[in-house]
């Protein structure tokens, strides 16, 4: 019942990530510790479950058994195809106990919950800023590395985000 309730009563104590069923809970603990039997003979990747090993190898394979009915695109886990068909549903299952925002992916809102909890852990070597996302820091240091790899189609300037680029192309295109 609690899976389909969706009440996670099991946290790890390492990473609170939360289960339904407390064997999900010590298999999970596994990969703390290390302890994973399962090897892949292609890429040498370990699983604690023969059921992801044999989930990852259709990476090597190309197999993507499971379908959308709706855009008809393939999927190597059924648990990547349930949370594709958010993208159609616009579900949002996972919702912030504090402000109520909903989340397609469980990532998501652990990621959101570091904005109510002030946690930053992904700090600047170079001017010690923190950010609550890895992306967040990647972006952020093409600040200091000048990278810009985004480029304007019509004048070829480049930009730090893609999101940079919609002024000049607003004067390209006389918007």
């Amino acid at each position: 019942m609690r899976i389909h309730t969706g009440e996670k009563p099991f946290e790890c104590d390492v990473c609170k990530r939360s289960f339904s069923l407390n064997s999900n809970l010590t298999t999970h603990i596994k990969t703390h510790i290390g302890e994973n039997p399962f090897k892949c003979d292609m890429c040498d990747r370990r699983f604690s479950r023969n059921y992801n090993l044999n989930t990852h190898m259709r990476i090597h394979t190309g197999e993507k058994p499971f379908k959308c009915d709706v855009c008809k695109r393939g999927f190597s886990g059924n648990s990547d195809l349930t949370r594709h068909m958010r993208i159609h549903t616009s579900e949002k299952p996972f919702k912030c106990d504090i402000c109520e925002q909903g989340f397609s992916q469980s990532g998501n809102l652990t990621t959101h919950m570091k904005i109510h909890t002030g946690e930053n852990p992904f700090k600047c070597d170079m001017c010690d800023r923190r950010f609550s996302r890895n992306h967040d820091l990647t972006r952020h240091m093409r600040i200091h590395t000048g990278e810009k790899s985004f480029k304007c189609d019509i004048c070829k300037q480049g930009f730090i985000t893609n999101g940079d680029i919609t002024t000049p192309m607003s004067i390209h295109t006389d918007e």
